[in-house]
């Protein structure tokens, strides 16, 4: 079998799983689609209650819908070698013939579906409750800005897999470092230029800053609330998602060389 099959059956294998374990239990989906909705509805409801312009609900409907991506990074992918190893797992994958990107790779494509799912029902909730409507001043580049900030979240999320394994028993608490300090740095449910340029611009290292920024830029066209132009936030998504790729390929050649020299990666509570 080639390498290029065998990777190609590692993804669809990783990604098959967490398609079908979605449908095992469907109240799941219930759950993951309608309590995000309430964390969103708050800051709706706020935005509504200071006569904010319609626009202010949007940008908060979307990054609850954002949100589902990076929990899914931060729970699906950057823990996920760290959960594998707790399990007994994570000798198979270093003893598989595939890359580890390969599999981290199914994991992501696995994990956007759910994600998606949720996503798409935040935005409908939020179109359907709060009458929020997109006013798209260009749909093309607006899909372009969702893209590259979704595959930069994944590179990131495959570079933390790596830390998250080294700093073992540490991973959780790196976990729940992650969420709110970063809802606020990314301005997820407020436009990041409210912070002051160097704060937003010190949030840019994580792609969800400029690609929710972008987004909203280019779905709400009458809302001049921007932190960069566009096209410099998409220019700055493309070279993170380059980067990112780059650090996860080194990081996990790296998890991989040490595994085989230490021999205590895949020891548990280390």
């Amino acid at each position: 079998m080639s390498m290029l099959r065998a990777n190609l059956m590692a993804i669809w294998g990783r990604a098959y799983v967490r398609i079908v374990g979605v449908n095992r239990e469907p109240s799941w989906i219930l759950f993951d689609v309608i309590f995000p909705m309430l964390g969103v509805a708050s800051y709706a409801y706020i935005y509504k209650a200071m006569n904010a312009s319609r626009e202010f609900m949007g940008f908060a409907i979307l990054g609850g819908a954002m949100t589902a991506y990076w929990m899914n990074v931060i729970w699906s992918m950057a823990s996920q070698f760290y959960w594998e190893k707790q399990n007994g797992n994570l000798e198979l994958f270093f003893v598989a013939p595939t890359s580890r990107m390969a599999i981290l790779l199914g994991m992501a494509f696995g994990g956007m579906v759910t994600s998606t799912t949720r996503a798409v029902a935040v935005i409908l909730f939020g179109m359907l409750v709060f009458g929020v409507r997109f006013t798209f001043s260009s749909f093309p580049l607006a899909v372009l800005a969702f893209i590259l900030t979704v595959v930069a979240l994944y590179g990131l999320g495959m570079m933390l897999s790596s830390v998250f394994l080294m700093y073992g028993r540490d991973a959780w608490h790196m976990a729940n470092l992650m969420q709110e300090p970063v809802y606020l740095i990314s301005g997820l449910y407020f436009p990041v230029k409210a912070l002051g340029f160097w704060a937003a611009l010190a949030g840019s290292i994580i792609p969800l800053t400029l690609g929710l920024d972008a987004i909203r830029q280019l779905s709400f066209s009458t809302a001049p609330t921007g932190f960069l132009p566009v096209k410099w936030e998409i220019a700055g998504l493309s070279c993170l998602t380059v980067l990112l790729f780059f650090g996860a390929s080194r990081s996990l050649a790296y998890m991989e060389k040490l595994a085989k020299r230490e021999g205590r990666l895949t020891l548990k509570w280390q």
